[in-house]
């Protein structure tokens, strides 16, 4: 006879509430396998594919795409037995069959939530009257036809189906008021592109005429257009106002001449050794963090309220912080303190590639120890950045522009980089702060101080 599960919203992260589906893998009547990737959620840190812990047949998804679900909520029924072989043996053989069904969700999905049984098989020691009510013959019949008919029940507003389209293309669509259910796609296989999503919002594609001022938040009469406060921007608010209202933050600035290191860096491009390696300014700042927090490990402390202790980490694990279209994003360098200069570039590389596609996974942004922002892509001189909570100190890299400098006496054009420090005061004293600073300017300026640490 049919056995129906209910597929729960797992916690994916330490402290998880809630996440919004994006995109469901599979519809109802779809058989799907073990760890097979059915649903793909935005949580407060990332966008998470969410495997299923059993085979069988989708019967019913129990929300739709854009709503927001709290952890443990069922969002997905399926029929684990789905031809009805699985019906009780005698009482003896029970404990044979039932064991490997609670084994079979043990190693799977592993985010610690369990999922909801709404049929469950007899169990050793039952009436003998309940195997008798469920002969195997009996079970085939409605197993097949009367379930995989109901989902078709539940009113599925737009069109009823799921837009093909990657979690940044969805958050450019949300921006832009535009409703994705109204759109066909033009790459292959129906995938709504962002070329998709902004001819709809200017107006160029017939689609776009289907947005309505309910779906965008947009008011005609006011003028203006409200967007709900969730999932990575309701994280990152929260962080911060958390950080900046608990720990007493300094910033200092230095400004230096980086044409050294752009002149060093044109040298690895042509080498050999860093062939088909991207080398940015941020390569070299994330090792001069790392060399100038050994000789400071203060910056790479962080306060303890709880125990009321300071607790210094042997360890770099670098935050870059990245702009996405989800949102802004801590992905961390693990050991980056242990890699070379080639690792890191390569590293940096990969994790800001994985940002932008907004695949960062949540464990991937816990546990940094102190980070990275680079205003200067966006053409910005500098900034106070505001420190992640769980570290004590923020680098803030600027443009690199030519400016005029004095060099021997003489004025020229130089490379010029302005840096930030913004750091936590009950860990960093002033001192330690302009020390390290001072290091990380030096490293910049002239990398072959380097081989002095």
């Amino acid at each position: 006879m049919p056995e129906y599960k209910q597929f729960p919203l797992a916690d994916t992260a330490e402290g998880l509430t809630e996440a919004d589906i994006i995109a469901w893998q599979v519809k109802p009547g779809d058989t799907v396998t073990v760890n097979q990737i059915v649903v793909e959620v935005e949580t407060a840190k990332a966008a998470v594919e969410l495997p299923i812990p059993w085979a069988g047949v989708v019967t019913e998804l129990l929300v739709e795409p854009g709503q927001t679900v709290e952890v443990g909520a069922p969002i997905l029924t399926i029929d684990v037995d789905p031809d009805g072989k699985a019906a009780p043996a005698p009482a003896a053989a029970a404990p044979v069959a039932e064991e490997p069904a609670e084994e079979e969700m043990k190693p799977l999905v592993g985010y610690g939530s369990k999922a909801v049984v709404t049929q469950r098989r007899a169990r050793k020691g039952a009436a003998p009257a309940a195997p008798a009510v469920a002969p195997v013959a009996v079970a085939p019949a409605p197993a097949k036809p009367a379930k995989p008919a109901e989902p078709a029940a539940p009113s599925k507003p737009k069109g009823g189906y799921v837009p093909l389209a990657k979690p940044p293309v969805r958050k450019l669509a949300k921006d832009l008021g535009v409703d994705l259910h109204a759109l066909t796609g033009t790459a292959e296989g129906g995938v709504i592109t962002r070329d998709d999503v902004q001819a709809a919002a200017n107006g160029s594609s017939a689609p776009a005429a289907a947005v309505s001022s309910v779906d965008s938040g947009y008011d005609p009469a006011t003028r203006e257009r409200r967007v709900p406060i969730k999932g990575v921007r309701k994280a990152t608010a929260a962080a911060m106002v958390q950080s900046a209202y608990t720990a007493p933050h300094v910033t200092e600035f230095l400004t230096i001449d980086v044409t050294p290191m752009m002149e060093f860096r044109e040298k690895l491009k042509k080498s050999r050794e860093f062939a088909g390696v991207k080398v940015t300014p941020l390569t070299f700042a994330a090792k001069a963090v790392c060399l100038a927090a050994k000789r400071t490990p203060d910056v790479n402390a962080v306060w303890d309220e709880a125990a009321q202790e300071i607790v210094y980490k042997d360890y770099v694990h670098l935050g870059i912080a990245a702009a996405t279209p989800r949102g802004l994003v801590v992905p961390k360098v693990r050991d980056a303190d242990s890699m070379s200069l080639k690792e890191l570039a390569i590293a940096l590389t990969e994790l800001t590639d994985v940002a932008r596609e907004g695949k960062t996974t949540p464990a991937a942004m816990l546990g940094g120890t102190i980070t990275i922002t680079n205003v200067g892509v966006f053409g910005v001189d500098t900034g106070t950045p505001i420190i992640n909570p769980g570290e004590s100190a923020i680098l803030c890299l600027g443009a690199i522009k030519d400016t005029p400098w004095v060099v021997d006496g003489e004025i020229k054009v130089r490379k010029v980089l302005q840096l930030s420090l913004s750091f936590d005061h009950r860990v960093v004293d002033g001192q330690q702060g302009s020390e390290f600073l001072a290091d990380v300017g030096a490293l910049l300026a002239d990398p072959a101080v380097a081989i002095t640490y």
